[in-house]
C-alpha cells in the first residue's frame, strides 16, 4: 500500500478538568510568547527606542490583530455561506480556521494604530515583528498536521501520508512542506538579513522581503495542497491561497524597488 499511516495524534494536547487544551491554541500561545521574548532581546541588543512596557503593549496589539484578522479573514475568504448563515461560528476559534492573509491584514492595522499611539515608525515595528512571525507560521502548520486538516493532494511519493479525514488516500503532507519553507527557511533568511546594518537601517526592507518570500513559498506550496472542498479551483487550476498571495509578491517587489531607488538617489 502506498504511503504512511497517519500518526495517532489527538487534536487535544491535554485537558485540565473540562477544559481541553488543543494543539492549535497552544501553537498560537507558544508562538506569541517566543515572539515576545525574542523581540525584547532584539530591542535591547540593537538599542531600539522601545522599552519593556511598550513591547508588552505591542504584543497585546499583535495578539488582537492576529486573532481578529485571522478569524475574520477565514470567514470572508474560506468560510462560505454556512459560516455567515450562523455567524456565531466565527467566534469558535478553538475549532481552528484561521486565515494567514486575514491575520496579516489584522496585524498591519494593529501595528499602524499602535505606531501612531507611541509615535514610532510604522515600518520599524513591522520589521521587528516579521522577524519572528515565521515561528508562529511553523507551529501553526504543525498544528494543522496534528489536527488532520489542510492536507495535500493525492500522490504516489514514498513519504505520502494517509490522512483519516482525507479518505485514507496517500497525500502530500503539505502542512509539513509549508512549516519548513514558510517557517524554518523564512526565519533564517529574514534574521540573516537583519544582521546587516544596511538592512536594519532601511525601515520596511525586511518587511518587504517577508511578504515577497511568503507569497512565493505559499504559491509554490499550494501546488501540493488540496483546496477547500467548498471552494475548489479558480480559473482552471488556481487556488484561493494563490490568488491572495499574488498581491503580496507584487507589494514586496514594489517596496524593495522603491527603497533601493531611494538609496541610490541619496
Amino acid at each position: 500500500m502506498i504511503g504512511l499511516d497517519f500518526p495517532q495524534i489527538s487534536p487535544v494536547m491535554f485537558s485540565i478538568g473540562p477544559l481541553d487544551i488543543r494543539w492549535y491554541s497552544m501553537a498560537y500561545l507558544v508562538g506569541i510568547l517566543l515572539g515576545w521574548f525574542l523581540i525584547n532581546r532584539n530591542v535591547q541588543k540593537n538599542n531600539l527606542e522601545l522599552n519593556r512596557q511598550k513591547v508588552e503593549d505591542l504584543i497585546f496589539y499583535l495578539t488582537l490583530g492576529i486573532i481578529l484578522g485571522g478569524r475574520l479573514g477565514y470567514a470572508i475568504f474560506y468560510g462560505g455561506k454556512a459560516m455567515w448563515s450562523e455567524p456565531w461560528h466565527i467566534l469558535e476559534i478553538w475549532k481552528g480556521g484561521m486565515s494567514f492573509h486575514g491575520g496579516v491584514a489584522g496585524v498591519i492595522i494593529a501595528l499602524w494604530v499602535y505606531a501612531r499611539k507611541i509615535n514610532y515608525k510604522f515600518l520599524g515595528l513591522t520589521d521587528l515583528v516579521v522577524l519572528y512571525a515565521p515561528i508562529g507560521i511553523f507551529l501553526g502548520r504543525l498544528a494543522n498536521f496534528a489536527n488532520d486538516e489542510l492536507w495535500g493532494r493525492v500522490t504516489d511519493v514514498p513519504w505520502a501520508i494517509r490522512f483519516p479525514a482525507g479518505g485514507y488516500l496517500p497525500r502530500h503532507p503539505s502542512q509539513l512542506y509549508e512549516a519548513f519553507f514558510e517557517g524554518i527557511v523564512m526565519f533564517f533568511l529574514l534574521n540573516w538579513l537583519w544582521r546587516y546594518s544596511f538592512v536594519r537601517n532601511r525601515s520596511g526592507l525586511v518587511s518587504a522581503f517577508f511578504v515577497l518570500m511568503y507569497g512565493v513559498f505559499r504559491i509554490s506550496m499550494e501546488q501540493f495542497r488540496e483546496p477547500d472542498q467548498h471552494m475548489g479551483f479558480f480559473f482552471g487550476g488556481i487556488t484561493m491561497g494563490q490568488i491572495l498571495s499574488l498581491p503580496l509578491i507584487v507589494l514586496g517587489l514594489m517596496v524593495i524597488v522603491f527603497l533601493l531607488r531611494k538609496i541610490k538617489k541619496v
